[in-house]
């Protein structure tokens, strides 16, 4: 299983995103919310609870969405890799619809607002992902990734952007210029991993992760590991 660690204070051990040889994969995003309760369930628990569980994705979110009210605001992805029975990837938000969905094949974004919400960040985004996956048939894997990371770290404001605004009201303002990028960076707050995961039609899993070390936005670290999905 390989995931990224939540280190924030009292939240500790949880993660935001994995996958197993299984085929299980889980993504999880906060939702900008003023607000927070701080007396609220620890939202990283819902993707490691995913990761190992004998659960079907579809399954999972509708447990999950019973008890979305005691969660502060997330998106929750959940998925089902198989080559044999094919993919189901699945979506949740608690600020959003009761039920779950089953996503249809195609590309999405998702940031802290509802999935697909058009935040101007993640049309750009999105935008640029799509171009790094065309231009892929002509790539090496190792340069694609390193593109796809190029992507994540994209610190272009993308303003005005009157929706985060509204959704973040005056929790977001003094630091909207930043918050309005891909990429995030503020001092004390914002991006701190960049992860890419490829999976081909074998089932051969590239898992590559970038990490800021001690708190440092000029010093990272890379990581790669290569699996097969058992599934």
């Amino acid at each position: 299983m390989h995931t990224g660690l939540d280190m924030e204070e009292g939240k500790e051990g949880g993660t935001w995103l994995g996958i197993s040889t299984r085929g299980k994969l889980a993504a999880l995003t906060n939702y900008l919310q003023p607000r927070q309760d701080r007396d609220a369930r620890g939202r990283g628990e819902l993707v490691t609870h995913f990761l190992t569980t004998d659960m079907d994705s579809l399954s999972y979110l509708k447990k999950v969405s019973a008890e979305g009210h005691l969660y502060n605001g997330f998106n929750l992805i959940a998925a089902d890799l198989s080559t044999e029975k094919g993919d189901v990837i699945c979506y949740y938000g608690n600020r959003g619809e009761p039920e779950p969905v089953v996503l249809a094949p195609g590309t999405y974004g998702l940031s802290n607002a509802l999935l697909e919400t058009p935040w101007r960040k993640l049309c750009f985004g999105k935008q640029l992902f799509l171009e790094a996956v065309e231009r892929s048939q002509a790539l090496p894997k190792d340069v694609l990734i390193a593109e796809l990371l190029d992507v994540l770290n994209n610190d272009e404001a993308q303003l005005p952007d009157p929706a985060i605004e509204d959704q973040g009201r005056e929790y977001v303002q003094p630091f909207l210029s930043k918050y309005a990028a891909v990429c995030v960076r503020c001092p004390g707050y914002g991006t701190r991993t960049n992860t890419v995961i490829l999976v081909d039609t074998d089932g051969h899993v590239t898992f590559t992760e970038r990490s800021m070390l001690d708190k440092d936005p000029s010093c990272w670290e890379t990581s790669t590991h290569e699996f097969k999905l058992q599934s």
